[in-house]
């Protein structure tokens, strides 16, 4: 049986790369697809008001990125906040890429701001924290596409630590079987990060921006990611661990 996943889409793509890549939801549906393990989706766009009905349910719920701050005071984003403390304390299973990955840990008591590091673009390599059942296949680093100036600074209760770099120490996480975050962005592939340092590169500066295209040429591990993120999802919740 197919995994039924939600997909709360934060943002729309620029005008330029619609047709294309049609959008961030499109984007993790093409990630799942590729993966061992069945999946469907429903897109909902979050920006727009747009949510599933009170009467549908999901395996999961996945937050994803978007140019907006995660601590952010628009309506759009505490409507959001709400929805999701609510999916958590019902027990269900949440997931977030980006600012999907830092509103998680701002509405679960955890601190999201503007790093001090400034922008990380291009593929990042992390370090690896932990081992869980669900890391599967495992490996000794992880290197993702990355696009952010916010970070996770205060991890929520609970939390454990997965994935970390001296960049970003908080580069994902997971709450128990029911919380998966990660700061990098599995569904991107590096034509697509390319066009957005190339359409910021004057906002970037020529350093940041030279040294991420560079970047490019190293892998980018983002199915290994959709696999554990389907594996996380498709592991049963243990009766210990629910927050309801």
């Amino acid at each position: 049986m197919s995994l039924r996943i939600c997909i709360l889409e934060t943002d729309v793509l620029r005008p330029e790369l619609t047709a294309q890549y049609q959008g961030y939801g499109r984007m993790f549906e093409q990630l799942f697809s590729r993966q061992p393990i069945a999946a469907e989706f429903r897109v909902y766009n979050v920006m727009n008001g747009d949510y599933p009905p009170d009467s549908e349910r999901f395996d999961a719920y996945l937050v994803t990125g978007s140019k907006a701050d995660s601590f952010g005071s628009d309506p759009w984003i505490q409507t959001l906040k709400a929805y999701l403390l609510k999916l958590y304390q019902r027990g269900e299973k949440l997931l977030g890429v980006c600012f999907g990955h830092q509103l998680l840990a701002l509405t679960l008591g955890g601190k999201a701001e503007r790093a001090d590091q400034g922008w990380g673009v291009g593929v990042h390599r992390y370090s690896l924290a932990a081992h869980a059942p669900w890391m599967d296949p495992q490996v000794a680093e992880l290197s993702l596409l990355i696009s952010h100036q916010d970070q996770v600074t205060q991890l929520p209760e609970g939390a454990t630590v997965i994935a970390s770099s001296d960049f970003c120490p908080n580069a994902a996480y997971h709450i128990g079987d029911q919380v998966l975050c990660f700061q990098g962005h599995p569904e991107f592939v590096h034509d697509y990060s390319r066009a957005l340092l190339d359409a910021r590169q004057a906002y970037l500066g020529d350093e940041v921006y030279h040294k991420a295209i560079a970047s490019l040429a190293t892998e980018h591990q983002g199915d290994l990611v959709g696999e554990w993120m389907l594996r996380f999802i498709q592991q049963p919740r243990k009766a210990s661990d629910s927050a309801a």
